[in-house]
């Protein structure tokens, strides 16, 4: 559906589409554990676990589930390549070394930081994460990875229950309205910028932020959405530094209203980008 919206729009079509491919196994273990891996691929993960991810396992599921980690690496690369890049997917923030949670399965952003740190593409990236839940599983696995500032801003009353220590935790009280919440998006965003001076920043651009989202607790505007996305993008390609956009968590009954939400990050993307081809 998003994709759908967004070759309405004229922002997506075969000129700047990419495909990702499938992640190996071993790949994904150098990040995961292989034990995990193995037993999420074969669909032998036991019950337990299965509740704790939240998702039923399924040959689809698990197709997806293999994908999309690639598709945050390609979405690196390429907007280390072009100055910015959007996946229409992404930010699973919640999966941990060894297990799953809150439907997340494998930590695409944790794999793309490594895959990126490994090939020797950065030296430096933030992990800026804006969903409206902490990202305790990227926190957790990248906790002993130095070249990887991750930074979640995040409902302090919200999932998960026990938080991860990011390098920056920034816990926002229940019902913050727009003012307050875009002046701390900008103002953490300018001081890490300028204390880290990352090769590339990963911006979690989650819309559970959004005033009637049923698993939010804040809230936001629409308008609140688009202008903390444009202000996060902005802000770093003023500066030179390369974006790469996840969407992040969402959750609505009208799949059509989500989709033109998580929508928002890239249309503004889009609108950078333009005015950025015509200087």
């Amino acid at each position: 559906m998003l994709h759908r919206h967004l070759r309405l729009l004229g922002i997506a079509h075969r000129d700047n589409e990419f495909r990702p491919g499938r992640a190996r196994a071993s790949l994904l273990g150098t990040v995961h554990c292989p034990d995990y891996v193995s037993a999420i691929i074969s669909g032998t993960l036991d019950q337990k676990a299965l509740r704790r991810m939240g998702l039923p396992w399924s040959e689809g599921l698990i197709r997806r589930t293999c994908i999309a980690p690639m598709g945050t690496f390609l979405t690196a690369q390429l907007a280390l390549k072009h100055g910015l890049a959007c996946h229409l997917a992404g930010g699973t923030h919640h999966a941990h070394y060894d297990f799953g949670s809150g439907f997340c399965i494998f930590n695409d952003l944790a794999f793309a930081a490594k895959q990126l740190l490994v090939s020797g593409a950065v030296q430096k990236i933030l992990i800026f994460d804006c969903d409206v839940h902490q990202g305790d599983g990227t926190a957790a696995v990248l906790e002993n990875e130095p070249r990887v500032f991750t930074c979640s801003i995040h409902c302090e009353k919200n999932f998960p229950v026990r938080k991860a220590v990011s390098d920056l935790d920034v816990g926002l009280p229940l019902g913050m309205t727009d003012g307050d919440y875009l002046d701390t998006v900008f103002e953490t965003l300018a001081s890490l910028l300028e204390q880290e001076k990352p090769d590339l920043v990963f911006y979690d651009a989650g819309v559970d932020i959004y005033q009637h989202d049923p698993l939010g607790r804040l809230a936001i505007s629409l308008q609140g959405i688009a202008d903390r996305d444009r202000g996060v993008i902005q802000r770093c390609r003023d500066q030179g530094i390369p974006v790469a956009t996840v969407i992040g968590g969402g959750y609505d009954d009208d799949r059509q209203a989500l989709a033109r939400r998580h929508a928002l990050v890239i249309e503004e993307a889009a609108r950078i980008a333009t005015v950025a081809s015509c200087k």
